[in-house]
């Protein structure tokens, strides 16, 4: 896999590009920022892309690590959306069976 990464380095940047975007705007983003410093942060990700891009090209595991963070984040928000649906339902059932 490391091999076709570096033989497809376009296709590396952009994924780690996209990986780095979605992280920051699911773990850091509270609010839209102002269009000028929305450019800049996207800018400074972009450098920090090509920083990590160079790491996975020298056959360190970046988009593989990248991914697994991914993917911890979509289990923490499924098990959210869970616990939101348990309380949900278990409030329903609290209210129903007190009358």
């Amino acid at each position: 896999m490391q091999e076709w990464f570096s033989n497809h380095p376009l296709v590396t940047y952009v994924l780690i590009l996209a990986c780095i975007i979605y992280i920051f705007n699911a773990v850091f983003r509270v609010k839209r920022l102002p269009i000028l410093k929305e450019v800049l942060a996207h800018l400074v990700m972009a450098i920090g892309a090509f920083v990590l891009y160079i790491l996975q090209v020298d056959k360190l595991p970046i988009i593989q690590c990248m991914a697994v963070a991914i993917i911890m984040m979509m289990m923490l928000r499924g098990r959210q959306l869970y616990d939101k649906l348990r309380n949900k339902r278990s409030g329903d059932v609290k209210t129903d069976s007190s009358r």
